[in-house]
């Protein structure tokens, strides 16, 4: 009945929700306590399976419908067993607890018994870098004095933080300004050095306090002051702030953790009206926490190592010279395998040496690849795996999976962040309450990390928005070493053993081969595969054994995806995100699609799908649906018919088993493609009626127009949380007419579009924009492909959120980009690709392009001359030219005051490229110029090169200063262009 339906449904929700804040207690007090932490495995492997109880009752026992129910009869009778089961279970747990008295109510000391033991951790991991003479840490210490504008003796205290992940040397850098004789110690009247624990104690740190700034004496004559009544923190905080009023004081807060902690020593220890000039450093790895504490300008960002002095630090601590690596290929290797494994961390590197330095160069092999297993064991490691698990512990439970979920991919993987939130999500790892956004939640918990410095940002958009991260080996290691103790995730390897034992939820191939494993499949809840075809027994990529699985990501595998793989993925009921490979041989999604109910994202973009099937307007959760196809054909193109006709006789032949199955699924994906497409070329695909009742769709891409009805198109403008549209087609506008206006009125109706793309060629041109009335208001990135037959339609010039604008094919006069984009308050990157401009110049005239940082011009082939007058782009960084001849030059580059970079790509040329050199030169912000092919090709003018030039031609090609973030991809991803000249000024 409906109302034991509710009894069990609710029994099961109780029980997860008491195990979950049972885990949060644990949590924080198990570290020393291996019997708790034994119990807590237990649980936790407990409320997964009951969670997977909740999803599979929800699944196949809620329906209202008494026909389903009855259907069901066999689903509901081995979900009663399993309540019954997870009863017992939950029965012995609660007993174990107390038989053995697990959870005291005394527990809370273990915490600070731990700072402690991590207090003797970081003492230890100070000095060990203290006696290697850390090198690479003279500049650094140089730019954190100049930032202290220590010379200054009067006005406020300035706080100074000094940012970094644990091991990066906060420590080390802050104390060697603190013992700087010249700048510190002779500036200022009293120092203290201050080590802020996670749990300190505020009467023994005022002490300390008084102590190191005021002196042994003028301790006692407070304490005694005091005597006979108990001693309070305001008397010993009035008692310091009174003493420092007329002092300049120097004071080090070592590695603070909370704002609450910073605000309570702020608030309490330093008087305010102090004018004297005094300084305060503080070493944080939480840059979000920086942000909160003192102005961006006094944050100091401690970066890794270079390679040349993290191989230098290496060389000390093993005792070797750069001499001997010279005659010693072997040792060599190594060192260069090391330095890249510890990613420009000093900790790592000193501890990892210290490891190899009484090994034989022989056994440094074998030892490099224990590491990641070793951390878990070897008592030489215990310093920096304490140092990295400390950042763990101290993340709030909500990050804790989210972090260790990071394990998923291979070492050194660039991870995008929408693929990281979207599968966050799907997991259930991100909740959202009060009408927020869950994306907008996802996006602040990965921000969260990047602030933690647990990820490190790996590309960054024009807008400052950090689109991918990756993870430093060591944190890495540490993480996998976490996720295997508690069954978490199970990375398979090239030499993973074929059995595996206990329960994991989240399973990853890795290496070239895909091992044959056995384990209890049933229990897994997302497969992520970076190998080649799995072998059996392995169950195949949509395996009813995986009747759990939530998220199946193939994004990143070896082989290709035949239709075939993917007909039983209607049984995985469970599914919310799927992406398959770019370059699949899938060419229809099944009728089954239908039964993914709860499925939020959907990847299959570059396949041979030509059309959507009408079952994927039923899955109502849908967030993100990408689908594009091939655009060509390899063996039915129509405009090749003897080439046609003759793959369409083969046929009944290369369909027979015994063609090669690739070549097999290609050819039949090949001919399924052109006729349900019939025979198109473009990359979008037919959408079906019914798309409007997708009422939570965000991502929609790529709509093929032509084939495409003239309701589904209408429909689209009831996707009311539409973010990003994308849609192809060419034709007759005659005969598109209706088409034409449906869109046009949809793309009025998507209030909370941000992203639209238009290749949308009817009769050569794009003269049908100029129908849409009042385009989308927080528009904020806009790509139109086609001719606008000279004018741009007026409603371009309104999109004040416009940010990025990629113009192809426009033919538009100069004063249709330059005066009607020119006014945009907040377009930061303007592209003209393939004949974008009729005029042989390309004025950018004064007070215009007031925000602009990117300009890229590619294939126009009439462009002459770019010129910038004074005062234009004032916030201009970047530009770019590929496949255009500028015989006029590039004029102006003095007018832009914060110019980094001046790109000439594949065939990008300029006239009097030693004159522009020269500018460049002479330009006080320092630009380089990059070239991309000989720098002999180019026309130099007639300026002669002085010896600067020359030299700096003989160098050897080298990555900018800073990470060559060159803007996005069609995905919105921030690309990295390859270098292979480089021009230094």
């Amino acid at each position: 009945s409906s109302l034991a339906s509710e009894r069990i449904s609710g029994f099961i929700k109780d029980e997860v929700e008491t195990m979950e804040a049972f885990l949060e207690v644990a949590e924080s007090i198990k570290k020393k306590d291996v019997l708790l932490k034994v119990w807590a495995k237990q649980v936790r492997d407990l409320s997964y399976n009951i969670e997977d109880c909740l999803n599979e009752f929800m699944v196949h026992v809620g329906s209202q419908s008494l026909s389903r129910r009855l259907m069901k009869l066999k689903d509901r009778h081995r979900i009663a067993i399993q309540i019954r089961d997870l009863k017992t279970r939950v029965e012995e747990v609660s007993i174990r607890n107390t038989r053995y008295n697990l959870i005291k109510a005394e527990a809370s000391n273990t915490t600070s018994d731990m700072d402690s033991h991590m207090e003797d951790v970081r003492n230890h991991s100070a000095s060990n870098i203290a006696e290697a003479e850390l090198v690479g840490f003279s500049k650094p210490k140089k730019d954190l004095i100049k930032l202290m504008d220590v010379k200054t003796k009067d006005g406020t205290a300035k706080v100074v933080f000094v940012v970094g992940m644990g091991g990066l040397g906060k420590t080390t850098l802050a104390r060697k300004a603190f013992e700087c004789k010249e700048d510190i110690v002779n500036n200022f009247s009293c120092r203290a050095w201050i080590t802020v624990s996670q749990t300190f104690f505020k009467i023994e740190m005022l002490k300390d306090m008084i102590m190191q700034l005021l002196g042994n004496e003028e301790l006692k004559k407070c304490l005694k002051e005091l005597e006979g009544k108990t001693v309070q923190v305001d008397d010993l905080a009035s008692y310091l702030r009174e003493k420092l009023q007329e002092k300049r004081y120097f004071i080090v807060l070592d590695d603070l953790w909370t704002i609450d902690a910073w605000r309570w020593i702020n608030d309490i220890a330093f008087p305010t009206t102090n004018i004297k000039g005094s300084r305060i450093i503080v070493t944080s790895r939480d840059i979000g926490l920086a942000q909160q504490c003192t102005s961006k300008s006094l944050i100091y960002h401690l970066k890794q190592l270079q390679i040349d002095e993290a191989t230098n630090l290496l060389l000390k601590k093993i005792g070797k010279t750069h001499k001997e690596t010279e005659s010693d290929e072997r040792m060599r290797n190594m060192i260069s395998k090391i330095v890249n494994k510890c990613g420009g961390l000093p900790l790592a590197i000193l501890t990892i040496g210290g490891l190899l330095a009484t090994k034989v160069v022989e056994m440094w092999e074998s030892i490099y690849k224990q590491i990641p297993s070793e951390l878990g064991t070897n008592p030489s490691l215990e310093a920096m795996r304490r140092m990295v698990t400390l950042s763990y512990n101290h993340l709030p439970s909500h990050l804790k999976s989210c972090f260790l979920y990071l394990s998923i991919f291979p070492e050194d993987f660039e991870i995008k962040r929408r693929r990281l939130i979207d599968r966050w999500i799907a997991e259930g790892f991100v909740t959202a309450s009060g009408g927020v956004n869950v994306e907008d939640v996802g996006i602040g918990y990965f921000n969260e990390l990047i602030n933690r410095n647990m990820i490190q940002p790996s590309k960054v958009n024009i807008e400052g928005v950090v689109k991918s991260c990756r993870v430093h080996d060591i944190m890495r290691d540490v993480m996998v070493s976490i996720s295997r103790d508690e069954n978490f995730v199970q990375l398979v390897g090239d030499s993973e053993a074929s059995i595996i034992e206990g329960n994991f939820r989240h399973v990853a191939y890795h290496g070239s081969k895909c091992q044959n494993i056995g384990m209890d499949w049933s229990h897994v809840r997302s497969l992520t595969m970076f190998c080649e075809r799995p072998i059996e027994p392995s169950p195949s990529v949509c395996s009813a054994n995986m009747r759990m699985l939530r998220a199946l990501d193939l994004q990143n595998i070896l082989f290709k995806i035949r239709q075939e793989d993917i007909d039983n993925i209607g049984l995985l009921c469970h599914l919310k995100y799927v992406t398959f490979p770019r370059d699949s041989y899938i060419y229809a999604l099944p009728k089954s699609i239908r039964r993914l109910r709860g499925l939020q994202n959907l990847d299959i973009r570059k396949s041979y799908i030509a059309a959507l099937p009408t079952g994927i307007t039923e899955l109502h959760s849908l967030r993100s649906l990408r689908c594009s196809r091939w655009d060509s054909y390899d063996f039915f193109d129509i405009d090749e018919p003897m080439v046609c006709l003759m793959h369409t006789l083969r046929l009944p032949m290369l369909c027979t088993p015994s063609v090669d199955a690739d070549n097999r699924a290609e050819i039949t994906a090949d001919l399924h493609k052109a006729y349900y497409s019939r025979w198109s070329a473009t990359k979008g695909v037919r959408i079906p009626r019914g798309i409007g009742n997708l009422k939570e769709l965000q991502i929609l891409e790529v709509v093929d127009i032509n084939q495409t009805s003239k309701k589904a198109i209408k429909e689209l403008g009831e996707l009311i949380q539409l973010r990003k549209l994308s849609m192809v087609g060419k034709g007759r506008f005659a005969e598109q007419k209706r088409k034409i206006l449906y869109l046009c009125a949809a793309i009025e109706k998507l209030s909370s579009l941000r992203s639209l793309s238009l290749d949308v060629d009817l009769d050569g041109s794009l003269e049908w924009l100029h129908k849409v009335s009042s385009p989308p208001p927080l528009l904020n990135k806009l790509k139109l492909v086609g001719d606008f037959k000279g004018k741009m339609p007026e409603w371009v010039g309104c999109l004040k959120h416009l940010v990025k604008i990629n113009l192809e094919w426009s033919w538009l006069k100069e004063d249709q980009i330059t005066e009607m984009l020119g006014e945009l308050p907040k377009l930061m990157q303007l592209s003209l690709h393939k004949s974008a401009s009729k005029r042989g110049k390309l004025v950018f005239r004064a007070k215009t392009f007031l925000n602009l940082r990117k300009l890229c011009i590619c294939y126009l082939s009439d462009l002459r001359e770019v010129r910038f007058e004074n005062g234009a782009s004032p916030q201009m960084e970047m530009l770019e030219f590929s496949v255009c001849d500028l015989k006029s030059g590039i004029i102006g580059i003095n007018h832009l005051p914060v110019l980094k970079q001046i790109s000439l790509g594949f065939h990008g040329r300029v006239a009097k490229l030693g004159m522009l050199q020269t500018e460049v030169d002479a330009h006080p912000n320092h630009p380089v110029l990059q070239l991309d092919e000989d720098r002999s090709a180019h026309d130099l003018g007639d300026v002669v090169q002085g010896p600067d030039v020359a030299e700096i031609e003989e160098e050897e090609p080298s990555l900018l200063p800073e990470t060559c973030t060159m803007g996005e991809s069609s995905q919105s991803e921030a690309v990295v262009m390859p270098t292979t000249n480089v021009i230094r000024s």
